[in-house]
C-alpha cells in the first residue's frame, strides 16, 4: 500500500484561475505561500517562503474561484504531484503540484493578507496540533499569533 497526502495552511498568492475542460469540467488554479521560521547559521530567526502550485477539479474548482481571492487565507489537503514539461530551450523541465482534495477558507474573506488580525467561524479551522516542547519535555499548544504569516 502506498499513501501521499500534503496539508498546508497559507495565503493565496494570486487570484484563482477557473477554467473549464471540453466536458464541461471546472479546474482552478491558484499558488499558495506558505511560511516557515528558521534560526540561521547567526542564530537570528529567518522567515522562509516555500510556494506550491494547487489544483482543484469540479466544484470545488468552482468554489475556490468564487471565495477565494489573492492574500486569503486557506487550508488546503491533496496529494503531491509531479509535472513535468519543456522549456523554451527543449530542456526537460521538472514541478512539484499539488492536486487538491479538500479546502477550507480561512480569514474574513476580504482578500488581506496581513495587517489586522483575521478570525473566521470556529468550525472554519483545523483542530490545534499539540506538539512537544523540545527543551522542557511539556506539551505546547500552537496558537494563531505562532503562524508568521
Amino acid at each position: 500500500m502506498s499513501f501521499s497526502k500534503i496539508t498546508l495552511i497559507g495565503n493565496l498568492g494570486r487570484d484563482p484561475e477557473l477554467r473549464y475542460t471540453p466536458q464541461g469540467t471546472a479546474v482552478c488554479d491558484f499558488s499558495v505561500a506558505v511560511n516557515d521560521r528558521k534560526r540561521d547559521k547567526a542564530g537570528e530567526w529567518q522567515d522562509v517562503t516555500t510556494w506550491f502550485k494547487i489544483t482543484f477539479w469540479g466544484k470545488q474548482a468552482e468554489n475556490a474561484s468564487k471565495y477565494l481571492t489573492k492574500g486569503r487565507q486557506a487550508y488546503i489537503e491533496g496529494r503531491l504531484q509531479v509535472e513535468e514539461w519543456t522549456d523554451r530551450d527543449g530542456n526537460n523541465r521538472y514541478t512539484l503540484a499539488v492536486q487538491g482534495n479538500d479546502i477550507q477558507f480561512l480569514g474574513d474573506g476580504r482578500g488581506e493578507g496581513g495587517g489586522e488580525h483575521q478570525t473566521a467561524p470556529e468550525n472554519s479551522y483545523p483542530a490545534s496540533p499539540t506538539t512537544n516542547d523540545e527543551f522542557s519535555g511539556q506539551a505546547s499548544t500552537a496558537t494563531d499569533d505562532d503562524i508568521p504569516f
